[in-house]
């Protein structure tokens, strides 16, 4: 006999390992499928089936040349029948594999995921099909040899006691696991938390959490960690209002006046929206600190990428985060410091996304009145020693709007543009959680602040802020003058026919224009303006020229200090106090009512009327524009709160209309 082995001497050599691999990878498939993912016995057996089936795929390989190399000469039509289409198989079964082991999960290809759990199923099939297809035509064509049990009793044996260990080991190493990485200890409300609004922890905010309890700052905060599976969408939150929403320097005044003044209690008004990390974390209490100070738990993250996907559900529909908060339950080393065992945790959500989806994608996710729990704001008398006032309520605008399809003239309809097609359109991205035409949602949130972009140096923001409040939202339209005894010829003319011609107009010198101008909201989907209308500004400004240039008529013009003329038409509330006097300084805790406000309904219009006299000097035809502009902050809030940090902030023209208005000498007298 050759010193080198037969060729059947090696592949029997390589059939034990492969056996115990295969029958492991079986096995903890089955476990991966049976017992809920996130129990942490079945996270390793993750991360070992992941091993399992890369040492399979090794052996396979061997052992296949080594079998097919054998039996390459062989003519039994069954047999290699099923060997070739077990082969086929192995070779899905290892691509769909790997490519779940390296990328993970991705939305846009679940039929991966799909073909490993079948392919896996047929394999078993065709093995088992194959093996008994060889015994049974072995025998059969060879009736006098003698069958040897003791070799299968041996394979049988030794997969066994591969499984029992490997069951074993991921059983030991979970008990140890449990040692090591003990239950977040979050804090105590009798850690010296003061409850001055009421014995709920979170009052005057309406926030709730599923555990009736605080939350450990871990479980919400952390979207770097986030970003290192979803970096485009992160980029764009990074630019976002919302990643803003604590370090905005607005709110930094203002939530730093309101803790000054009422004590840091009352910042949970505030904080359940702006920063829901320091709220639900048990943080503003005597000796803690708000979102507004540099440094503090929230003020980088602002409304984080859990602080709206580990939403559960909403508490109600009176807003002021009125949000149930659900913590997301731990992979493994999910809490951990390291960073190498974070990447254990990370890696794992990547391959195993069934209970990472679940937790940060629920259903309410997708509707609008998520946005409705911040959206929607009233004070009560535990805030302003008042009473109850209502204040922005975007939700109920849009409720009631022709974009929500809910309105009685529609009845109900399923076709509704909620607040996230409009503020979070689709985009092409890579993310893996793109939808299977590569989209995602924009994580942008493009709105109306064109303040925070200019602040930050973020030009890409900034334009595209620019463009969204630019995109058809309102529509300006100069009504032409109505002149009723507007004289064409002298010619005398039956007056029936006047009635089917549209009237002439123009005007005589010295004569007084009176002037209409509409102004429709056809692409808001709420109220315009929205948000904080009480430091916003947004109106219209006329000009009116004469063909020469010369400026005959100006409305809504800005002063050399950056002023808005008081007497032009605005869209604005403004704020009073007990006192009557207007509360200017957004100190919304001393707010008791509005004496004015002037808004325009989604789907509604708005008149703006002029008058002015047309000078004796004016050349014919006058051109008339209107333009509805748009400013983040009236002037003079936005030197009181941004202080050393104000700039010259943007003036967005959304709409614009032009007129040509014909002037004409007095004619004579006639006889």
């Amino acid at each position: 006999m050759s010193t080198k082995q037969s060729l059947l001497e090696r592949e029997s050599s390589s059939f034990y390992p492969l056996a115990s691999a295969f029958i492991i990878c079986c096995l903890s498939g089955l476990a991966i499928f049976a017992l809920p993912k996130i129990l942490v016995f079945n996270q390793i057996n993750i991360l070992a089936h992941i091993l399992a089936g890369c040492v399979f795929s090794i052996f396979i390989l061997a052992y296949g040349f080594l079998h097919f190399k054998r039996t390459l000469g062989v003519r039994k039509p069954l047999i290699i029948l099923s060997g070739v289409a077990a082969i086929l198989t192995i070779f899905v079964y290892i691509y769909t594999g790997l490519s779940l082991a390296i990328k993970g999960h991705q939305e846009a290809s679940p039929w991966i995921a799909y073909l490993h759990k079948l392919g896996s199923i047929v394999l078993i099939s065709l093995v088992a099909l194959h093996i008994v297809l060889h015994r049974v035509l072995r025998y059969k064509n060879r009736p006098n040899e003698k069958r040897n049990y003791t070799y299968n009793l041996g394979t049988l044996f030794s997969t066994l006691k591969s499984s029992a260990v490997y069951a074993l080991s991921v059983g030991f190493l979970s008990i140890i696991y449990t040692w090591v990485e003990p239950p977040l200890q979050v804090k105590s409300m009798d850690e010296g938390y003061t409850t001055p609004y009421g014995d709920h922890p979170f009052r005057p905010s309406q926030a709730e959490t599923t555990t009736r309890e605080f939350i450990h700052p871990k479980q919400i905060a952390g979207a770097a960690e986030c970003a290192s599976c979803h970096q485009g969408i992160a980029r764009e939150w990074f630019s976002s209002a919302h990643r803003q929403a604590a370090s905005d320097p607005v709110y930094m005044k203002n939530v730093t006046l309101l803790a000054d003044e009422r004590g840091i209690e009352a910042t949970r008004y505030c904080e359940g929206c702006h920063t829901p990390i320091a709220l639900l974390t048990g943080e503003l209490t005597p000796g803690g600190e708000h979102g507004g100070i540099p440094g503090s738990i929230g003020h980088a993250e602002g409304i984080t990428c859990l602080g709206c996907h580990a939403m559960a559900d909403t508490v109600h529909l009176d807003g002021v985060a009125s949000y149930l908060y659900q913590p997301p339950e731990p992979y493994l080393f999910a809490n951990s410091d390291s960073m190498l065992l974070k990447g254990v945790s990370q890696y794992l959500i990547r391959t195993s996304a069934g209970q990472h989806k679940s937790d940060v994608a629920a259903p309410v996710l997708r509707e609008p009145r998520q946005c409705a729990t911040c959206h929607i704001q009233f004070m009560d008398k535990d805030i302003n020693n008042w009473g109850w006032v209502k204040m922005q309520d975007e939700y109920t605008s849009w409720l009631s709007s022709p974009f929500s399809r809910q309105h009685q003239q529609t009845f109900a309809s399923e076709h509704a543009m909620r607040c996230q097609d409009c503020h979070m359109p689709l985009v092409k991205s890579n993310d893996p959680s793109a939808n299977s035409d590569g989209m995602v949602r924009s994580h942008r949130f493009l709105g109306a602040n064109t303040m925070l972009p200019l602040l930050t140096g973020d030009t890409d923001q900034l334009e595209l802020t620019k463009a969204f409040l630019q995109s058809n939202k309102l529509r300006v339209t100069i009504e032409k003058p109505n002149r009723t005894q507007a004289v064409q010829t002298e010619v005398s003319l039956d007056e029936r026919l006047r009635e089917h011609r549209e009237t002439p107009y123009y005007y005589y010198l010295g004569e007084t224009v009176n002037l209409k101008v509409l102004i429709n909201n056809i692409g808001v989907g709420h109220e315009f303006p929205g948000g904080t209308i009480d430091l916003n500004e947004a109106w219209v400004e006329l000009l009116v020229h004469d063909a020469s240039g010369e400026l005959v008529h100006s409305s809504g013009g800005l002063s050399e200090d950056g002023h808005l003329d008081p007497e032009a038409h605005a869209y604005r509330s403004i704020p009073v106090d007990r006192y009557g006097k207007q509360v200017w300084t957004h100190e919304l805790f001393n707010m008791v009512g509005e004496t004015y406000k002037n808004v325009i309904e989604p789907g509604g219009s708005d008149v703006a009327e002029y008058a002015f006299v047309v000078p004796s000097w004016a050349k014919g035809p006058l051109v008339i524009d209107a333009t509805v502009k748009y400013r983040k902050l009236n002037q003079r809030y936005a030197k009181w709160a941004l202080g050393d940090k104000y700039q010259e902030l943007p003036i967005v023209d959304m709409a614009r209309d032009t007129l040509l208005l014909e002037l004409l000498h007095e004619k004579e007298v006639t006889n």
